[in-house]
């Protein structure tokens, strides 16, 4: 009798054990830190392509210890940095974030402005000018919702070397959001943010910047890839952020971040997302299947292995999650596509572009005009003052500007459709993925615009590659997860990259940021392991928050 009590003792015991731990979340700090790594320009399939060369501590720690998300998209067709960043903490695509691209044309300023740009804001720590803040974003983040859970509690940051990778995916209430002055490699901010450097990142630009100039890249076998040469002119985010030196370079400033801002030390859980941007700028210039770019993923894996080892002696790795994705992939060089006869062409420029379409307007039309105020991407930015003196609507505009791109497939890539903005803004698309992929691209801002569908494998620029198109080698990312709420195992079932906010904040029992659209990945959840108690680290009770 006394045994099977002592039995149903136990069962009680364990089941009230496993209920308490089973209630971890943001707000008694568990997990106590959050490091989201966003790769620029890492397609999905380098993970498996390079999986035999990768060390055990790296890539391979979410390969083969966490949850790896092998088949996950983006669903919509502006494959760009900035609404990848905003789409991976939001959990929603540009017509739930307003992000639309890049750079878009501003009807008030007539000119092209960055999706960041805020004028009523200027840079901290180095130069002068316009600063950079989340003000075009229209919903919160991951990151947002973490802060309001927690009564401003939990801390949340950003970095890359592009002010966009780091203010988007800080969100609206981020406790900073850094990023690098081009010319010196000096970290900076906006007074969006604060006023002046924290004394930590000052000191760093001091020293730090110097030691990555007049340095040889080398790959495993020896061979010199690439020289930081600092000679007149050279500027450190096109010079050293175009090598392996840029990842060190970052990883050691999130390194320093963690550390004096003891993030993963307070009550609540903190969050940090790292935005490695040196695959994005090396790629641009040498494609997907260069050497260098094999040199890279190799090199930014021991990196990684590195960053997550300091990351678990600072915060525990029991107290840890991990999540990796990418903003974008990329398009194979349309020169080395060719030679295995894939049908790749080069896109006219720019200017070339925008003087077919206007000569092809003004026939159309019966007037010459300047019709076309830019180009961004597959988008054509249209002048509403050109259109409206010739008394046609937004929508007639439009429709006309699609027309001409149609009519361009003599002298370019032929397009093989288009979509206006009135069009997209009604949701009159077909009912459709492709036509789904399209109403997901849409944002009010830019004016008058029309987007156009180019043929797989087009690219623009005279050399290299780019990305910015809807097919699979521009919306195939990596997604994975790593941390003791996670099953290990390979996933073939279809994910998004909206996916990542909305399952991070289920586990973290917060709501899922405002215009979230995607779903939990239940599938990759170990709630067994849920229940593993976490120490409170003794800086809690001194930080002081």
């Amino acid at each position: 009798m006394k045994t099977k009590l002592r039995q149903s003792s136990a069962v009680l015991l364990s089941w009230l054990v496993l209920s308490v731990f089973s209630l971890a979340s943001a707000y008694n700090h568990r997990p106590k830190l959050v490091v989201i790594v966003v790769i620029d320009q890492f397609r999905g399939d380098y993970l498996e392509r390079y999986h035999d060369e990768f060390g055990a501590n790296g890539f391979r720690l979410f390969i083969d210890k966490g949850a790896f998300f092998t088949d996950c998209y983006y669903d919509y067709a502006n494959t760009e940095t900035a609404p990848g960043h905003a789409t991976l903490l939001t959990g929603a695509y540009s017509n739930g974030h307003g992000i639309l691209v890049n750079e878009w044309w501003d009807t008030q300023q007539k000119r092209m402005v960055t999706s960041v740009e805020d004028r009523a804001t200027t840079v901290v720590g180095a130069g002068s000018g316009a600063g950079s803040s989340p003000h075009n974003l229209m919903a919160s983040t991951l990151g947002d919702e973490l802060k309001l859970a927690t009564q401003g509690r939990s801390r949340v940051f950003g970095i890359a070397l592009k002010d966009r990778a780091a203010v988007l995916p800080a969100g609206w209430s981020g406790d900073g959001a850094y990023w690098i002055d081009k010319s010196t490699g000096a970290w900076v901010t906006s007074t969006y943010y604060r006023k002046e450097l924290p004394a930590w990142v000052a000191e760093f630009n001091r020293s730090r910047p110097e030691k990555y100039w007049n340095r040889e890249w080398k790959d495993a076998d020896g061979k010199t890839l690439a020289t930081t040469t600092q000679k007149p002119g050279a500027d450190f985010y096109t010079t050293v952020g175009s090598t392996s030196f840029g990842n060190e370079y970052e990883l050691e400033f999130a390194r320093e971040l963690v550390s004096n801002e003891h993030l993963g030390s307070g009550p609540t859980t903190d969050l940090l997302v790292v935005s490695l941007s040196p695959n994005d700028l090396l790629g641009h210039a040498v494609g997907p299947d260069a050497p260098e770019m094999h040199a890279m993923a190799l090199d930014l894996d021991r990196q990684l292995g590195d960053f997550f080892r300091v990351l678990g002696q600072q915060v525990g790795t029991q107290n840890l999650w991990l999540a990796l994705s990418a903003d974008h992939g990329v398009a194979p060089v349309p020169e080395a596509a060719q030679k295995i006869r894939i049908p790749a062409t080069r896109i006219p420029s720019e200017q070339e572009l925008k003087s077919s379409l206007n000569s092809a307007l003004a026939t159309k039309l019966g007037q010459p005009g300047d019709y076309v105020n830019a180009l961004g991407g597959s988008i054509v930015f249209l002048s509403a003052e050109a259109f409206s003196g010739l008394h046609l609507t937004e929508a007639q505009a439009e429709e006309a500007a699609g027309e001409a791109l149609m009519g361009l497939s003599e002298t370019q890539p032929g397009t093989r459709g288009y979509f206006t903005k009135v069009q997209l803004k009604r949701g009159e698309v077909p009912a459709t993925e492709w036509g789904k992929k399209y109403l997901h691209s849409y944002s009010p801002v830019g004016g008058w615009w029309v987007i156009g569908v180019p043929p797989p494998f087009a690219t623009g620029g005279k050399r290299g590659t780019g990305h910015g198109m809807p097919y699979t080698y521009d919306t195939h990312v990596p997604l994975a997860f790593y941390g003791s709420v996670f099953k290990p195992g390979y996933y073939r079932t279809h994910a998004e990259t909206v996916d990542l906010a909305a399952t991070l904040a289920s586990l973290l029992g917060i709501n899922a940021p405002s215009s979230a659209v995607g779903r939990v990945l239940t599938e990759a959840v170990a709630t067994s392991n849920a229940a593993v108690p976490v120490k409170t680290h003794p800086a809690a009770k001194e930080r002081g928050r």
